[in-house]
This record gives C-alpha cells, structure tokens and sequence, in this order.
C-alpha cells in the first residue's frame, strides 16, 4: 500500500512513461543493450526513490500505531472475586463492578447499583448539554460518558463493541491527523518552490529545443528527422521533468513528519505521550506554562505530618506520635476524630493478597485514612456501624466534601472536611479537650488562623475536619453550610519532587515563564512555590477571587508579575490562561488533573494532562499526558518541541540550497551550451539525498542543552530567518561559481583531452556537486553556531546517512556508468571533488561570522532584536 501510495506522484509517473519511451525509441535506434541503458537508468531511480519513502512512511505508521496503542491505555477499577483491583478497561467482562467517580469515562454499559448524586454528562452520545441524574429508577449508564460529579458502582452488562458507544463507532471511520501548523506552513513553502521549479523547467525545455531546432536549420537538416532525433528531444523533456523532480521540495512534509515522529518516540520513552502531533512542535514555542503544584511540582505521595486538635498542635512521626496522641486525647475526642476520619471519604481500604490492608483512593484521603489506621481506627468496623444516607463529593468549585450518616443509637451527624478557610467560616463551635462542643469565640478563630497559616508556610496542605448533629432522620435532609463544630486542622505533607527546582531554573533560562495555579492555601503555594524557584522578590501571589474582581486595566498591570494564583477555581485558569494568550500574545502551556479543567486545556495552546492523578475527561482535552505526573517531564516536552523546529529550519536551509543551485545550473548551462550537466539519472540520486536521506539526517538530530538557552520562537516570526538566508545564498554562490567554472572552463584547467574528455568533466561535475551537498549537510547541523560538529559522532543516524551517501556516490560513479551517465574518475579527481565540497566547510564558518538581526520577538516590556553570530559573542 505504502509502495503504491509514493508512486502516486504526478512527476514519478511522467518520468515512468519517459522512461518506458525512451527503451521503445532507444531499442530499435541504439540496439540491445545500449538503447536500455537511459530508460533503465532512470527505472532504477524511481524505485529506489519509490521503496526509500515507501519503507519510511510505513516505519512511521508503525510508530503512529504504537503510540495509539498507548493512549488507549486506560485502567478503572473494578471489585472481581470479591477484591477490588486495577484492570484495563480492555479486559472488562460482563459482570465486573466498576468503582466511578468525578471525571471518569464510563468504560462500558452498565446498570447503576449504588451510588450518591451521581451525574452523568450523555452529551458525547445523545448531544444532549443537560446532565443525567442515575438512580434506582434510572439506572442505565452508557459506554462514552463522563462521570460530571457524584460517585457510584454499576454492574457492567455489555462491553466493547457490543456496547451503544460500540455500534455507533461501528459507523464512523476515523479520520487521520490533521497537518500540524508547521505543515501548513512548509506546504506553502514546497508549493511555491514547486511552482518556481515548473518555470524553470519549462524554460530550460524551451531553451534545450530552441537551440536544437536552430543547429539543425543551420546544418540544413531541417527537414531530416530519424529516430535518433526523438531520443535527443525525449532526453531533454526527461531532464526537465527531473529539474521539477529535484524542485518539489517533497522532503519538507516527510522530515516534519520525521521529526514529530522521532520526537513522539523520544518522549514516550522519557514518560510524555503526546496525542496530537501539532502540540509537540507548539510546545517549542511556549513562552508561559501554568502548572498546579499537587503532584506535579510535589511527589503526591501525602502523609499527615502535623495535627491541631484539642487547642494543641501535635507533630505527628510514626508509632511514637501515636502513642502520644492516645495519651494526650480522651476517648470521645480520639472517637470523633475517628468518625470524620472514615466516614467522609471516597476512598476504600482492602485486603492484598498478602492480607495487608491497601487503600484506594486520592492521596488526601489515603493520608488521612493511614493517620486514622495509624490512631488504631478500623474502617471497616466504622463502616458497618454507621449508615451513609447522603454525600457531597469533592470538587474543584466547592473545595470541601460533605457526608450524612445515621448514628448507631438513632440520631443524624453530618461530616464536612475541605479547605481550611472556608470549612473554618462555617464552624461557631470547636471540640474541647474533654470531646464536648464549645462556643468558638472570635479570638479563638483568629488563633486557629493562625495555626492554619503556620501550617501553611512550612509548605502543609491545610484541611479542616467538622461535624454537626443534626434533629431530622429523613435521607433527603440537605446537608447545612454553617453550624458546624471543628474537630480539627491536618497539616499534610507533600514533599517537593527532585529536580524540580532545576526544571524551573532551566525553564527560566530559556525564557519560559513558570506560574503556578493550585486550589490550596496561599501561604502553602507562597512556601512550595519558593522551595521551587517560582516565587521571586518582585513576583506576585494571589488568591483566584482578587484575579475574578480585577477591572482589564488592573489585569493588563498584574497578569505578567504573577507568579503563584492560590485558591483558584478552574475558571479563574481559564481566564488567566485566555488573558495571557489574547491581552499579551503568549504561547501558553496548562497542566491540568481534574474534569474541571477541561476548559482551560482546551483554551490552552499546549494542555498537558496528568497521567496518574489525571481524570479521563482532562486527559481527553490535553495535547499531551505527562505520564509520570512530573514537571521535569513537561520540561522535557519543551526541549524536543524546540528540537523539532530547529530540525526542520536546518533541513529547509539544507534543501533550499540544493534546489537553487540544481535549478540554476541546469538553466544556465542549458541556456549557454545547449546541454545538461546533470541527466535524470544524476538528479534523481541527488533528490534522494537531499529529500529522504537528508530528512532523515537532519530531522532526527536529538536536542541538546543549548536549546533551552534560547528565547522561545514568537508566534509570528518568519520560519526562514536571516540567519538561515545568509547560510543559503552564501554556499549557493559558491557551488554555482565552483559547478560553473569546471561546466566552461574544466577541460583546459584540468588538461582533459580525448573522446571521453567531456563525460569525464560531466562525471567530475555531478560528483562535487554531490560532495558539496555531503559537506552542506554537515554545515546544516547548525544555523549560528559555528562548531558544527560537536555532537555529530554520537549521532549515529546522522553517520549512517552521510557513510551510505558516500558509498552509493563511488558505486554509481565507479560501477553504474551505462544508467548513470558517468565514467570511472582517478583518484585526483576524486580527491578534488572532495576537496571542493569540503570548502564550503570553512565558508559556513566565515558566512557565521558575518552579523544579521534576529527577528524580533516581542516580549512584555517592550520588543528586542537581538544580533546572532559568534563573532559578536
């Protein structure tokens, strides 16, 4: 399929039918064997050019699917032989239990067992906006949908394509990847070189004719036409189709693809799948990435490191904390704390096989469920006294969880645990050392205040746990807002993760602002954003409610200088993200977990979801699924992202070349001498290399650490830079003085004489001309900087393309002659080729030295053009 999809190119099946006329003219004229040769030569070529870019496009979809394979990796959790257990949703049958909760992909249709204010988002299957409630009178629960809010278990009925989502995706056919901007960008760039090669072909077919009709009217041979003729003409029209050959850049979208490819590979190994292939080029240009703290920047393995209860702070550490805690704490204290403990949590604690208990469920609630084990509680027995009736679960707008349970002697208790300032508000009682309510004055408020905010600026996530008893017994009483008596405040840690202050200082050297919007306490995200380097002396926190109250004015005045944005709702991202990107021309990253903030990853150029804390709803709406939760990841994903963009600018510069040089030489020597130095043949081989083997070369050149020392590119800049032009015209000018002396005046400077004096300067033509391109290559590791070699010999793909050039020129050369047009040179010749291709080694060093602007990229205070060029360095 893929051999048949390359040679659907228009030019490979006009050179084809040339080819296949030029043995039907050449047999009877020239002979066996020799009228076969051209039309053999050029055989030969297509299928090489027809086989390398067939086996290269089919290693890419081999790759494509790979990668596909992972992003359908997704795991749920399931209670199968009475164990609750982690399967691929793959793997599920007919009967399993499936555990959902918010932001989860409902992973197959099922009826709803159990459950509280489950809400169910059809949209994706009926196009219906409104969210379903499920319940015991509307059970039914689809494959596809998302889980909006609330949690249950539902018994799975029907699954893969048996399921309604299966029978409806039984009558789509999913389309391929869109082109990604750069794509875009560079098939303008071919069209156009494409349609300049076409005028040149045209004329140099024009030229050739022109002259030849001319010769034979001069002759007086006009009216005497053989068959010999028709070859000449036949030649002429093979070499100018070969000259659009050579001028379709149709390398460009192949190394993009190259590139993305290698790249999307280098990252799943490095724990980033990337999902859309347009997000790893994007990523190269971010200026911003917004990212939470909670399991990016920290390990989100949690554990309670300090406890405030009983009008004491206790640290907690190990056995000898619990011991401590028993002895200082009554019973009905330690009892309570208990209840609020086990009884408002979404998470569920199991016996492994080994019979050691496992917890399942967020790392917040893990931490308090193995303080409340740690404390000697048992949650199962806590669970069977106590009768949930009702429950509010957690989410990102109401930053607390509420549950209502029925007390084993009769009464009604409501349990609430969420952020400490706002669970703080609803409490006018506190528990007293004795387990009794008391009046919580104001002065006493302002006291816990403060232990939250000390808690916070040692970097502990703050929660608060209450309780309220309540009159009614009815399951449908609501759950109150205020009233509520506080047991306590939990300092939890979560440690930062290593490397993270290096990642955020390699960002900032590449001029990557690094902002951090997290749902925690402010004085929590100031401390762990410090600990990373986020924070500096002029930076600005703030809370999401002042971001919400700003006028544009104020934003315009504020947005740059923040650095932390605490207690944010995922709109308040969203709106940050939308104002950076529309008020300040931004390319802007966005790390997102929750279902919430699908919004802000879609608005996002890059949105990059969380692999293990992420729901599946956050991870539909991101670019890219960082895998293993981790900044230095996201980091990583930049760094390629610039890889890849630079890549594709040397091949450009690389290909550019060739193709004006190729163009010009032909036309001009068509023009003056009447013939072609370079046949079809030749200039197939050279299309080959400069197109597959040179994409090939270029584009899998792997990043190195000076990448992320550069600004970011800017949004508008011109892909082809003055940089890149001066590299192009220079080199340019030189092939074309060099192929021009030897095309017109080679026989006398070389003293070449006899009957094959002209096919040996030809062949020495063609062979520089293909040295010259050797050496550009290895000048187009690197636009300014002038050591091109550093890094070539550990880029083994790079050597590989450059040895089999090499080789494949001497064998066609040397071997090839009859289907290539060349004779065997001598070893002088040979090295004079050599020496003039590697000239233009120390001309890219001096084109280097020569100053040209940047283009300028604009940034907040204003626009800077900064001068490349190591000499200025």
């Amino acid at each position: 399929m893929f051999v048949w999809d390359a040679f659907q190119d228009l030019t490979l099946i006009i050179l084809t039918v040339c080819a296949v006329v030029s043995i039907g003219v050449g047999l009877p004229t020239e002979g066996w064997p020799k009228g076969m040769y051209d039309g053999l030569g050029i055989i030969l070529s297509i299928f090489l050019v027809v086989m390398v870019t067939a086996i290269s496009d089919y290693k890419q979809a081999l790759q494509f699917k790979d990668l596909d394979k992972e992003k359908k990796k997704i795991f749920t959790q399931v209670t199968r032989d009475e164990k609750r257990k982690k399967v691929s949703i793959y793997d599920l049958v007919v009967g399993d239990i499936v555990h959902l909760s918010i932001g989860d992909l409902v992973p197959a249709d099922g009826v709803y067992i159990l459950g509280y204010s489950l809400l169910i988002d059809e949209s994706s299957l009926t196009g219906e906006t409104e969210p379903v409630n499920i319940y015991e009178e509307k059970p039914f629960l689809l494959s596809g949908t998302k889980v909006q809010d609330g949690s249950g278990k539902m018994l799975v009925t029907a699954v893969g394509m048996r399921t309604e989502w299966g029978k409806l995706m039984e009558t789509l056919i999913e389309g391929g990847e869109d082109e990604t901007p750069l794509q875009v960008k560079l098939n303008g760039v071919a069209t156009l070189i494409g349609k300049i090669g076409l005028i040149f072909a045209v004329l140099t077919f024009v030229v050739l004719i022109g002259r030849y009709l001319v010769e034979k009217a001069l002759n007086h041979e006009f009216a005497d036409w053989s068959s010999s003729d028709a070859l000449t003409i036949l030649n002429y029209f093979a070499t100018a189709i070969t000259i659009i050959v050579v001028a379709v850049p149709e390398g460009l979208p192949l190394a993009v693809t190259l590139s993305l490819a290698f790249a999307m590979k280098k990252l799943m190994d490095e724990r980033a799948l990337v999902r859309h292939l347009s997000a790893c080029e994007t990523m190269g240009s971010a200026s911003c990435i917004c990212t939470d703290k909670t399991g990016t920047l920290t390990t989100n393995h949690m554990v309670v490191d300090k406890i405030w209860i009983s009008e004491k702070s206790i640290e907690v550490k190990g056995n000898v904390s619990e011991d401590i805690l028993k002895s200082d704490l009554s019973g009905r204290v330690l009892g309570i704390l208990l209840q609020a403990i086990f009884q408002n949590t979404s998470s569920t604690v199991d016996k492994d096989e080994s019979g050691r208990n496992t917890i399942f469920g967020s790392p917040t609630e893990s931490a308090l469920l193995e303080f409340g084990m740690l404390l000697g509680g048992n949650f199962d027995a806590q669970r069977r006294e106590f009768k949930i009736l009702k429950v509010q679960p957690f989410n990102s707008d109401r930053k607390k969880m509420s549950v209502l349970v029925a007390l084993p002697d009769g009464g009604v208790r409501a349990f609430c645990k969420g952020a400490s300032e706002i669970v703080l508000r609803m409490c006018d009682k506190v528990v007293d050392c004795n387990g009794g309510s008391v009046p919580l004055p104001k002065e006493q408020a302002k006291n816990i205040t403060d232990v939250i905010n000390g808690f916070a600026s040692e970097a502990l996530r703050t929660l608060c746990l209450a309780f309220i008893d309540l009159e009614t017994t009815s399951d449908e009483s609501s759950i109150p807002d205020d009233g509520y008596t506080l047991i306590a405040v939990v300092g939890i840690k979560d440690p930062v993760r290593l490397g993270v202050k290096d990642a955020v200082q390699t960002c900032l050297a590449a001029g990557i602002t690094v902002r951090m919007v997290t749902g925690d306490n402010i004085n929590t995200a100031k401390a762990i954003a410090r600990e990373c380097g986020i924070l500096t002396e002029d930076g600005v926190a703030i809370e999401g409610r002042e971001l919400r109250s700003m006028s544009p004015e104020q934003m315009k005045d504020t947005i740059p200088r923040i650095q932390v944005m605490a207690r944010s709702l995922p709109m308040d991202k969203h709106t940050l993200v939308t104002q950076l990107r529309k008020m300040f021309g931004e390319v802007v990253a966005v790390t997102g977990d929750g279902t919430n903030d699908a919004p802000a990853l879609r608005e996002a150029d890059i949105g990059l979801s969380m692999g293990i804390a992420g729901t599946e709803v956050a991870k539909e709406s991101a670019d890219v699924i960082i895998l293993d939760d981790n900044f230095a990841t996201i980091v990583n994903v930049a760094k390629w992202g610039r890889s890849v963009y630079i890549n594709i600018q040397k091949f450009v510069q690389f290909q550019l070349t060739v193709n004006i040089v190729a163009l010009v030489l032909n036309f001009v020597c068509a023009c003056i001498s009447g013939s072609a130095p370079l046949t079809a043949v030749q200039l197939l081989w050279v299309n080959m290399i400069m197109d597959t083997l040179g994409a090939l070369a270029l584009a899998t050149e792997p990043p190195n650490d000076g990448l992320m020392k550069r600004s970011p590119v800017g949004r508008n800049v011109s892909f082809i830079t003055k940089a890149m032009w001066r590299n192009i015209i220079g080199q340019s000018i030189y092939q074309l003085a060099v192929l021009a002396v030897l095309n017109f005046d080679g026989k006398q400077l070389l003293k070449l004489s006899g009957s094959d004096a002209s096919d040996t300067l030809n062949t020495l033509i063609f062979n520089s001309f293909v040295f010259c391109q050797v050496f550009n290559e290895i000048n187009s590791r690197d636009i300014e900087k002038i050591n091109i070699f550093r890094g070539m010999f550990g880029s083994w793909i790079f050597l590989g393309v450059m040895v089999c050039t090499v080789t494949f020129q001497v064998i066609i050369v040397e071997f090839l002659g009859t289907l290539a047009s060349t004779v065997p040179l001598s070893w002088e010749l040979w090295l004079l080729s050599v020496l003039l291709g590697s000239v233009s080694v120390p001309l890219a060093v001096i084109l280097k030295c020569i100053p040209v602007e940047r283009d300028i990229t604009k940034h907040h205070d204003g626009y800077v053009a900064l001068p490349t060029g190591e000499a200025l360095a």
